[in-house]
């Protein structure tokens, strides 16, 4: 899959075949033969099933990274993230008026993640049809095409039930117009979506991930299909089947988990140097969307800029190909910079921003600053109790100097400052770095080439710890059974004995690899985090441990969260451990919209963290609404649907 991503023109002939059909007229003024269209018969061929293969792939998997609609959906209007300095998009966050079955902004609409997804059903469709219909004993296609076709449009019916409840399904390709549909229940959907991944597990080898689909990909996301009917959101139905589908999530984890070991350091899952580089197949990673250094292709992975703070408008500080396109859509609440052990866990440290170099020449306060040497932007995430500070944003602090050249740093902002203001009350904030990537072909590209990682194998030990909770409070086991699962994830992310604490890295040490040719002092990318800085502790190199010993001793910060949520029985308090942790290790990896709905957990953390949403979430929010374009264009016995017949199939609230 990697290297072989199909070119966009290609793609677009195969999707107007799959979901629009193939039509004629019998006359034209120009009566011409057209020699290289495709009709369905290639379909009928080992090769056109292959091509269909990577076509689909593209569009389910990759696709999605070219828009906005991916954070929005995803990490918008949680308890992570909230509006950044620019609020284009921010409906999705904010729960507002403008949130509705009409969104239109410049940058996205309220249809595009549905008609995405549907786009990829019906090649996905297309694949299983032919890949059943043809004539061959070739396991590439009767197994493998076959099998991914399965898990693909298994993996789409699972992002519509989590984020609409109910949902059409099409189960067949369409070679006509279809206008009548009729909606499915989340009950209905889930099977589907188990049913496929069950047939996708049945047919997939473990050869190829994580850029291809494999037998364990099928198992994690079975996983969590299996783990998403079980949970809170599908109580109404799931009461005959959530024992054993909590067990089945336990046992499909644990097969993952074997051929899936961790790796060693958190931050070699984002230490990218190159397109394909070490980082993109680590044995942790289960399935990965592919991109491409190839122009011709057309793959585009626009998530380094949205979670980039400005930075190019302040003293001394240009816009630089390391420092990225700072969209600044996304910015991390309290929560997130509260929810981590800063001084054990390395994993905040490892994946935000804290440091930038000057690396524009010039003046600020009196002093003047070297590009490439001083530094120019400092983030302080401290404790509450730190009364170092007297004031959020120091420029030119006396007291905060940079102590490689004892200078004044021009630009600092604390989390915590005895004027109460915090970071929230400006658009400055440490950037989420899991998706950055310098070698772009120019300081205003946007077009990544970095592949996404869609599943890991941190997240299956997660999958795996919160069935034990569900279990042990459906009576078997006990809550304890989780801790191991937890702990080895959290074993993995504490300082090892020797560790260069004040050491970082992100996807700007790509820059060499990039055609565009930037000045050494023109790179405000630096080796190095505000650890100590914000910590106020001595060098230390000391080993540390994150074990949590017992279910009746749960961590500091989760003891915060939980008394801030009024959580009183010993379920809600470990699985608010669960969703704890789940940020811990996978903050900003698309998960956490639906994390939150699902354990119907989004209203109360969101009106606990999220500044701008807390006023407006109710409780329908839980699912998305029913985009009005598709409502508007869908019959009902040959006529459009009547204001009541919309209604009825609209979520409730919208």
């Amino acid at each position: 899959m990697k290297k072989h991503i199909i070119h966009h023109a290609r793609l677009l002939a195969i999707l107007a075949l799959t979901a629009l059909g193939v039509t004629s007229c019998s006359k034209s003024f120009l009566d011409e033969k057209l020699e290289t269209a495709r009709d369905f018969t290639y379909y009928n061929t080992e090769e056109g099933i292959q091509q269909l293969v990577v076509g689909t792939y593209y569009r389910v998997f990759a696709s999605p990274f070219a828009s906005e609609y991916q954070f929005g959906t995803t990490n918008y209007g949680t308890d992570e993230f909230h509006v950044g300095g620019d609020d284009t998009n921010s409906q999705w966050n904010n729960y507002d008026s403008r949130f509705g079955s009409i969104i239109t902004t410049i940058r996205t609409t309220s249809q595009e993640p549905w008609d995405n997804a549907y786009l990829g059903i019906g090649l996905a469709n297309q694949l299983i049809e032919s890949a059943t219909k043809i004539e061959s004993t070739n396991d590439a296609i009767k197994k493998t095409a076959l099998g991914e076709g399965y898990f693909m449009r298994a993996f789409n019916y699972l992002k519509l039930v989590r984020q609409y409840g109910g949902v059409p399904l099409k189960l067949t390709p369409s070679t006509t117009v279809e206008l009548e549909f009729t909606r499915a229940t989340a009950e209905e959907v889930l099977k589907q979506v188990i049913d496929d991944f069950t047939q996708a597990y049945n047919l997939l080898s473990n050869t190829g991930g994580p850029n291809k689909i494999t037998k364990d990909a099928a198992a994690h996301f079975l996983a969590k299909a299996y783990l998403t009917r079980a949970s809170e959101i599908n109580d109404s139905f799931n009461s005959g089947t959530k024992t054993a589908d909590l067990q089945k999530v336990v046992s499909l984890s644990d097969e993952v988990i074997t051929r899936h070991p961790l790796a060693s350091n958190y931050q070699a899952l984002w230490d990218y140097t190159k397109p394909d580089g070490t980082n993109e197949s680590l044995p942790e990673l289960i399935l990965s969307a592919s991109f491409s250094r190839d122009p011709a292709l057309k793959t585009e992975n626009n998530s380094h800029i949205f979670f980039t703070a400005r930075y190019d408008d302040l003293p001394v500080m240009q816009r630089d190909l390391t420092g990225m396109r700072p969209y600044s859509r996304l910015a991390p609440t309290y929560f997130t910079y509260e929810a981590f052990d800063h001084i054990n866990d390395s994993r905040f440290w490892k994946v935000f921003r804290t440091k930038h170099r000057v690396n524009k020449a010039g003046a600020s306060g009196g002093i003047t600053y070297t590009p490439g040497v001083d530094l120019g932007i400092l983030y302080i995430i401290n404790s509450a109790t730190d009364t170092r500070f007297a004031k959020t944003i120091n420029n030119n602090d006396p007291g905060i100097l940079y102590s490689k050249t004892n200078k004044t740093i021009p630009s600092v902002y604390v989390a915590h400052a005895a004027d109460g203001l915090g970071l929230e009350a400006n658009p400055r904030f440490p950037s989420l770095s899991k998706h950055y990537e310098s070698d772009r072909t120019a300081i205003n590209d946007n077009r990544g080439m970095r592949d996404e990682i869609l599943a890991r194998s941190a997240e299956t030990y997660l999958m795996a710890a919160e069935a034990k909770i569900r279990l042990a409070k459906a009576g078997t086991g006990s809550y304890a059974d989780a801790l191991s699962y937890i702990n080895a994830v959290r074993v993995r992310a504490a300082y090892k004995s020797g560790e260069d604490r004040s050491y970082y890295t992100d996807g700007a040490a790509s820059f060499p690899t990039s055609t565009f040719v930037q000045a050494a002092n023109m790179n405000s990318f630096m080796t190095e985090n505000s650890y100590y800085e914000s910590n106020n502790i001595p060098v230390t190199t000391a080993a540390t441990d994150l074990n949590i010993a017992s279910t009746s001793a749960l961590p500091a910060e989760d003891e915060a969260v939980i008394a801030k949520l009024g959580l009183a029985s010993e379920y809600d308090k470990l699985l608010c451990l669960i969703l704890d942790e789940r940020t811990r290790e996978l903050c900003g990896e698309w998960l956490r919209w639906e994390d939150l709905s699902r354990t119907k957990t989004l209203i109360p953390r969101v009106r606990a963290y999220n500044k701008e949403a807390k006023a407006n979430i109710k409780d329908f929010h839980l699912l998305r609404p029913i985009p009005q374009t598709f409502l508007d264009g869908i019959y009902k016995d040959g006529q459009p649907l009547s204001s009541s017949e919309k209604a009825a199939m609209q979520n409730p609230g919208y």
